[in-house]
Parts: C-alpha cells; sequence; structure tokens
C-alpha cells in the first residue's frame, strides 16, 4: 500500500509540475508580467533556468544536468532500499516528494536544456522577490525535510 502511494505522489507531482510548465511556456510574456494571485502575494513569472537552484552553474549546464541525473539514481536507489525495510513511513513519502520534483526538474534539463521557473512571491524584500521558483522545487526541499526528519 504505501509503495502505491509512493509511485502516485511521485507521479502526480511530475505531472501536475509539467503541466504547469507546459502551460506558462504557452503563455504570453506580457500577460505573465500582470499576472497575480492570493492577493498579489503571488507573482506568475517565465524564467528559464539553464543552471541549478539560483541559475548556480549557468555556464555549464551540461554538467549540471549530468549532475542532476547522478542524483535522482542515488536518491532512487536510497527509496528503493528503503522498501525493503520495514517502518520508515516518513522516509519514503520524503524521498518519494523529492523524487517527485528532481524527476520534474531533471526532465527539464534534458529535454527543453533549461528549467522553467514560473512563481515568485511578492515581498518587501527586494532579494527574495526576484528568486523565481516552480512546484518541483519547493518539492524537492519538503521532501529533504521530510526524508531527513524520517531516518533512522
Amino acid at each position: 500500500m504505501i509503495l502505491l502511494c509512493c509511485i502516485l505522489i511521485i507521479t502526480g507531482i511530475f505531472f501536475a509540475d509539467l503541466r504547469i510548465k507546459n502551460a506558462v511556456e504557452r503563455m504570453d510574456t506580457d500577460d505573465l508580467h500582470r499576472k497575480k494571485k492570493w492577493k498579489n502575494r503571488i507573482l506568475i513569472r517565465k524564467y528559464h533556468n539553464k543552471g541549478a537552484m539560483l541559475n548556480l552553474g549557468q555556464n555549464r549546464s551540461r554538467a549540471v544536468a549530468a549532475l542532476s541525473v547522478l542524483l535522482c539514481i542515488l536518491i532512487t536507489m536510497l527509496f528503493l532500499v528503503s522498501l525493503g525495510r520495514r517502518g520508515n513511513h516518513l522516509l519514503r513519502i520524503g524521498l518519494s516528494v523529492l523524487l517527485g520534483g528532481a524527476f520534474s526538474n531533471t526532465y527539464d534539463r534534458l529535454k527543453r536544456k533549461y528549467v522553467v521557473d514560473y512563481f515568485s512571491f511578492n515581498v518587501a524584500w527586494e532579494p527574495l522577490r526576484w528568486i523565481i521558483f516552480n512546484i518541483s522545487d519547493f518539492c524537492i526541499m519538503i521532501g529533504a525535510v521530510l526524508a531527513v526528519l524520517g531516518s533512522p
């Protein structure tokens, strides 16, 4: 039962984020600048991130993609090993959330050659306002926290 739940989490995150990314890619850039959600707290934007987090390694996108694939393989192996142990549900759920986000961003890196980021927070602190995220970014962060909390 937990395996089915984990597979649903991974595929749900992957396909939901892919659908949003595809919709953002089709949107006119001028129209995006006027999009605001949740009482102007969320800004909808389109950004092509050719690097890793905060565009680190943007000039080495092939290396970032290779590292992304390697990390997906390692985390998938850890997930599979966790299936052979009793308990550890929080670890498995965390790894599932993390993998859903990681697979989505890695897919972008391999298919599009960049990751589509599409929203930011409309806050007073300017540096945070200009960081653009996608759902997968949050899934990776939340999944990593859950996996650490669920580790034996």
